[in-house]
């Protein structure tokens, strides 16, 4: 029996246990923010991909002979892959491992990128598009698992914030390195770019991320018979500074081989009651986000004849306000679990008869909805007001001055990213077991509604106007605030039930 302590525990952990309870995960506190790290980092080529393509969009027309449309669903179709592409690779993670699953889908991207570099017509970028997005897609997700494999609940919400905020990065600095890479030397360099960085990161990968799917390593004590689970994880293993004993069991609900790829639990998780009311928010209010981006470089060259450099310029506001406001709200949701954590053990602790402790309570009935969603009408409202601004403004331009435009995609990009942030962290706390399938079925949601968004939006705005094309999103997003109702009201119920169904019938201690 594994017989580890938390002599060295993250003053992140908001509670030290005594040298008699086990810990969660033997990783010490350099070794989880080194894990972190690279998973983030790992995250970061799926906004690559995505963002640093959207300054060229209008120069890929001219120099490929289509139109802006069909460009646009370049956009689409990699949208569409993006979110089906992780429920493939999740469920893998899930059960082959996140080191295979990682190299995997980086050689795939590489491939892609090395092909896009070199495409000569549009047929050839869409097919290759979709590749790249099938490549790069996955990471979120199985980054998530990794997070969801080494970090509380109570810890987990600041450590999603972290791993957010890097996978934000390249919304503020892909618009602008596709814009100067496109304005020097031609928009293929973008992606012989793409190819080079992740080349190089594969190979940092292999050498620094530990397998650490608990299924396979437990705690991080159990020693893999595979060499691509074994190694750096022993390593990790012999500088930890935790205080921790080799696991040797043999446990049959913990054997890897015993499990199988499960490919539909993403679709099943995002289909439940339990799941999809804020799944199903947290896509529509993505969809108009992308919406908005994807239709920036069209509007700024239009309305305010700006080049490639000066669109890439036009994005940093919004990737700003990601980065920020994902830091903010991981902290915040770090406080708030603690909080009503706090007030469920004393209530625990006050309601406990005689003879029974406060653990024989059913973890299924700690208000997750209450700890994790509270901020989600204030982003919601906020996020409808930027978008409102965004497209009435951009509706004037003679009038209007392309400062307020812009202004509005921080507070856009903050609200939006925030929300996805909050979302996601409920759902790994929620499917703590399925995390990477969690996550793949929120991206699935986001990513197919995105893509439905971004396939029409122009059309939308040459049709109707860019100010109510805009307002249509607003209101369509109020709408979705009723689902946001339903999951704070019912979820607890629906996730307790669950609980009981999978357990066969008994409830869990």
């Amino acid at each position: 029996m594994t017989k580890n302590t938390t002599e060295n525990a993250s003053p992140n952990d908001p509670i030290t246990p005594t040298n008699s309870e086990p810990t969660y995960s033997i990783f010490d506190s350099r070794q989880r923010a080194l894990i972190i790290f690279v998973v983030s980092i790992a995250a970061t080529f799926s906004g690559f991909a995505s963002n640093i393509y959207f300054p060229v969009l209008p120069t890929i027309a001219h120099d490929l002979n289509v139109s802006i449309d069909l460009i646009n669903l370049t956009v689409t179709s990699y949208l569409i892959f993006q979110g089906i592409a992780p429920s493939l690779w999740g469920p893998i993670s899930d059960v082959k491992g996140r080191r295979v699953a990682y190299f995997f889908t980086f050689l795939v991207f590489l491939g892609a990128c090395v092909g896009l570099a070199e495409s000569k017509n549009y047929t050839t970028l869409v097919v290759l598009r979709c590749l790249q997005s099938t490549g790069s897609a996955s990471t979120i997700a199985i980054g998530s698992g990794v997070i969801g494999d080494i970090t509380t609940r109570a810890n987990r919400g600041g450590f999603m914030g972290v791993f957010q905020a890097g996978l934000l990065v390249p919304v503020a600095v892909g618009p602008v390195i596709g814009g100067a890479l496109a304005g020097s030397l031609g928009w293929r360099a973008i992606f012989w770019f793409l190819a080079i960085y992740s080349g190089i990161f594969l190979l940092v990968l292999i050498l620094l991320l530990p397998e650490t799917l608990r299924s396979i390593v437990g705690d991080g004590s159990k020693k893999p018979s595979s060499l691509i689970a074994k190694f750096p994880l022993n390593l990790y293993q012999k500088t930890s500074k935790t205080k921790w004993e080799p696991d040797t069991r043999s446990d049959i609900n913990s054997d890897p081989a015993r499990k199988h790829v499960d490919i539909l639990g993403p679709f099943r998780i995002l289909t439940s009651k339990q799941a999809a009311p804020i799944i199903v928010f947290l896509a529509i209010y993505y969809a108009v986000w992308q919406m908005s981006i994807t239709a920036m470089s069209s509007l700024f060259e239009e309305r305010y004849g700006l080049g490639e450099t000066e669109i890439g310029l036009t994005f940093i506001a919004n990737g700003v306000g990601s980065i920020v406001g994902t830091l903010v709200t991981g902290k915040i949701l770090d406080i708030d679990y603690r909080r009503v954590r706090t007030q469920y053990e004393s209530n625990l602790t006050t309601d406990t008869e005689p003879g029974e402790t406060a653990c024989t309570s059913q973890e299924s009935d700690f208000p997750l909805e209450r700890a994790r969603l509270r901020l989600m009408p204030l982003f919601s409202i906020l996020q409808c007001i930027s978008i409102l601004v965004f497209g009435w403004t951009i509706h004037y331009p003679q009038k209007v001055h392309i400062a307020l435009p812009i202004i509005s995609t921080f507070i856009t990009g903050w609200t939006a990213i925030s929300t996805y942030s909050v979302v996601a962290t409920y759902l790994v706390d929620a499917f703590h077991d399925r995390s990477a399938a969690a996550s793949a079925s929120l991206n699935l949601a986001r990513c197919l509604f995105a893509a439905g968004g971004t396939s029409f939006v122009m059309p939308m705005i040459n049709g109707i106007g860019v100010g109510l094309t805009f307002s249509v999103c607003a209101v369509v997003q109020g709408t979705g605030l009723l689902l946001l109702g339903i999951q704070w009201g019912l979820g607890a119920r629906w996730r307790a039930e669950a609980e009981t169904k999978r357990r066969g019938g008994t409830t869990s201690t």
